[in-house]
């Protein structure tokens, strides 16, 4: 039977925006090359307008807005940290590989947030936890870039690299094996705003005490037209809030999460 993660893959292969997009254009063209006049019509009509809509509507905006919102900066002077755990996704595994270089993408602020908090908590843990979320190319690993970059930094053995996890409920279940045991005391999870509502949940139904430190924000309005209409900026945006609601979604209803859309105080 086909793993968790698997089955996510194929999934989100057939369920993204984008991806959806192309294939009413595909059955479109279809349709008219069979005869289906009507309906291959109807459904380019349909297709174009989805496609300037997603030039002129922040869509994507409106959905992460109250994912991004729902937990504020925490005041890091007020709390005694016991550890932090740093979510992998803004690395570039298979780049940094080919390269021979840490490679980081749009998600790096989560990376970044390594040095700054390590430095203002001295006595503090600190776990990194990425493996590969890819199921065609697992043997590249965000931990290996992240490794890297560490050493560069000379803070590696600062550091605790969780390298064999594939997506956040494995975060947490594989960082809590790798302290032996979920541990005790406050810890920050860094992650990005948009994922920290699902995230928080994934750490609070395996017993772990987090507090959230949420970095990489893309909301900049949720309502109105953009100023600067960006088609890849839209879509983008979209497909990344689509896919956290449906994983806020399935998380809850696979009992991986505490709640359908955790908050600071579990309200």
């Amino acid at each position: 039977m086909p793993s968790f993660f698997s089955l996510s893959k194929i999934f989100w292969f057939f369920a993204a925006p984008d991806h959806l997009m192309v294939f009413m254009l595909i059955f479109a063209l279809l349709a008219l090359w069979i005869g289906w006049r009507k309906l291959g019509g109807t459904l380019l009509t349909i297709n174009l307008l989805l496609w300037l809509a997603l030039i002129f509507m922040p869509l994507g905006d409106a959905l992460l807005r109250p994912l991004e919102s729902r937990f504020p900066q925490p005041d890091l002077s007020q709390l005694d940290v016991e550890g932090i755990i740093v979510l992998g996704g803004g690395e570039l595994a298979e780049e940094s590989a080919v390269w021979s270089a840490p490679q980081f993408n749009a998600a790096a602020e989560r990376v970044m947030a390594i040095p700054v908090l390590a430095r203002q908590f001295p006595e503090a843990k600190v776990v990194f936890t990425g493996g590969s979320g890819s199921a065609l190319r697992p043997a590249f690993k965000g931990a290996d870039a992240v490794d890297a970059y560490l050493q560069q930094l000379g803070i590696r053995d600062r550091v605790i690299l969780e390298s064999d996890s594939r997506n956040t409920h494995e975060n947490a279940l594989f960082s809590a094996k790798k302290l032996g045991g979920v541990p005790k005391g406050d810890w920050l999870l860094v992650t990005s705003a948009f994922h920290m509502p699902r995230s928080v949940g994934i750490f609070r139904q395996q017993g772990w005490n987090v507090t959230a430190y949420p970095v990489d924000y893309y909301s900049l309005t949720s309502t109105g037209l953009r100023n600067d209409p960006k088609l890849w900026q839209n879509l983008r945006d979209l497909h990344t809030a689509v896919r956290e609601w449906i994983g806020l979604t399935v998380y809850y209803y696979t009992d991986k999460t505490s709640e359908f859309l955790p908050g600071p105080n579990n309200d």
